[in-house]
């Protein structure tokens, strides 16, 4: 979305986005000079809206007010749940090995990573496991050849390629580079290549690579059900990245995911508002652009005007409830839906004999994943451990009462419960709009609404992960900061790899 420059900067703005060989919507507030904004409103204390809060305050320094607008718990999407006097992951369960932002917030916070408790992994078809994972990695990888050639080799090199390119926003934005656009981000680390990985399914660019069909069917499907919850015709970029996620390497915060959230918040010092944002309308006042958010909490409706915002919870149709005023052209919610994702956990004895073992003792699997069935009405399930695990935790037997996450689409019915449980004594179930619906749309959401209103969650269309959202914040932060001091060569620049080497 283009922002019209105030007539005082025209010139100066057009000879700077001329030179730099890019159009830039130069930010009214350069008017205020060297001072930073004084208060910035963040809608959402999710991890993005948590993250955001951290990497604005880094940039524009402590003296500036930060208040969070969230009407659930922090978190967000990063949420526990109690089963017996202890918390279990029922949201955004595990974090990659190469999420760096999650890395230094753990580190930065003093918490730490949870200790593993190792588990097999299986592949149900509704018939029998097609896939089965044991003990010994050479079996593993043996398996793999004999049903699926190299089919498993392939993958893994189409990941790490994807992976080893997505890594330099890292280094970009160490140097203190953003992207006004995600399509600008996209290209700044792929190329054509990753924007065209946002048009095209998974199971496309698979073949196209040299996976084959079956392997797809039976492995990449699971592993697509399992994350998002949805078929092999997710774009190929949000594919990879699910499947990075999912060849291993994964850890999880002792204490539960959420605590990166309320940590940062804590020690941003933000002021956490229980509250529903309404709607957000423009104002002005010296020339320079003010932004009113109006809420709803408990003791009615309020309002609060702001010099920048970030909206960090997304803008969908069935999602937001948010009205923008005064802002021309008009903002509107986004075309697109999100997926729902049912999470029960179940304490119970799990019926073996379902899946083939009628010995509940020789079942070997914790994890378990399913191929795109018709006859299949959950698309994985997990024997869990708590967020607090001891050093003499041990891992249930299968024949014992265990607890046991199981993700579906709708929720379960009591005949399919007993179908997957001999018996049980509590079932919470947790409904959550955790993903966009891929294949709802081809467009992705801009980053920036207006000269100082942000959409952190438009990053969501390209991926959705705990890290995803943390690069989005930073971004987010960065391309704050570079518009309000009109600092225009750090934004969309082109070759930043070289530009990269030669700052260093």
């Amino acid at each position: 979305m283009m922002a019209e420059p105030r007539p005082l900067f025209c010139a100066m703005w057009l000879l700077s986005a001329i030179a730099m060989g890019v159009l830039l919507a130069g930010p009214s507030s350069a008017a205020a000079g060297d001072a930073p904004p004084g208060k910035i409103a963040v809608v959402g204390a999710g991890i993005g809206g948590s993250a955001v809060a951290y990497f604005l305050q880094q940039h524009f320094g402590p003296q500036v007010q930060l208040d969070v607008y969230e009407k659930g718990s922090e978190g967000g999407r990063l949420a526990t749940i109690i089963v017996n006097k202890q918390q279990y992951e029922c949201g955004g369960a595990s974090i990659h090995s190469l999420s760096l932002h999650m890395q230094d917030f753990v580190k930065l916070l003093g918490l730490k990573h949870r200790r593993e408790v190792a588990g097999k992994s299986a592949i149900f078809s509704g018939e029998q496991f097609v896939l089965e994972e044991t003990d010994w990695y050479l079996l593993n990888l043996f398996r793999l050849w004999w049903h699926y050639g190299i089919s498993f080799l392939r993958l893994q090199m189409w990941v790490e390629e994807v992976m080893e390119k997505f890594m330099r926003i890292y280094k970009y934005q160490a140097h203190g580079y953003a992207f006004s656009n995600l399509e600008e981000l996209l290209r700044s680390l792929g190329g054509e290549t990753f924007i065209n990985m946002t048009q095209r399914s998974v199971a496309e660019s698979l073949l196209e690579v040299g996976v084959t069909q079956r392997f797809i069917d039976d492995v990449i499907a699971a592993v697509l059900r399992s994350s998002y919850g949805q078929s092999v015709l997710v774009p190929a970029f949000a594919g990879a990245m699910s499947l990075a996620g999912a060849q291993g390497n994964t850890w999880a915060v002792e204490g539960g995911n959420k605590l990166v959230c309320s940590g940062l918040l804590k020690l941003t010092k933000a002021n956490v508002i229980q509250a529903r944002v309404t709607g957000v309308s423009l104002h002005s006042s010296d020339g320079k652009a003010l932004y009113q958010v109006r809420y709803e909490d408990d003791e009615g409706q309020g309002s609060a005007f702001y010099d920048m915002v970030v909206i960090a919870t997304p803008l969908h149709s069935g999602r937001s409830n948010i009205t923008f005023e005064n802002f021309d052209p008009h903002i509107t919610d986004f075309p697109g839906s999100f997926h729902p994702t049912i999470t029960s956990v179940v304490h119970g004895y799990l019926n073996s004999s379902y899946f083939g073992f009628p010995d509940p003792k020789l079942f070997p699997f914790a994890s378990i994943l399913t191929t795109d069935s018709p006859d299949l009405f959950f698309n994985a399930m997990d024997n869990i451990c708590p967020v607090n695990i001891s050093g003499a935790f041990r891992r249930k037997q299968p024949q014992e009462a265990a607890i046991w996450r199981v993700l579906s689409q709708q929720p379960l019915d009591k005949q399919q419960l007993k179908t997957l449980f001999r018996s049980y004594y509590s079932v919470q179930v947790t409904e959550w709009q955790a993903y966009p619906h891929y294949d709802s749309t081809k467009s992705i959401p801009p980053i920036i609404l207006h000269d100082n209103l942000f959409y952190l969650n438009s990053v969501e269309w390209v991926a959705s992960s705990m890290e995803m959202a943390s690069v989005a914040a930073k971004n987010v932060a960065l391309l704050a900061y570079n518009r309000w001091y009109q600092d225009l060569e750090k934004i969309d620049q082109k070759d930043l790899m070289h530009k990269v080497k030669t700052e260093l």
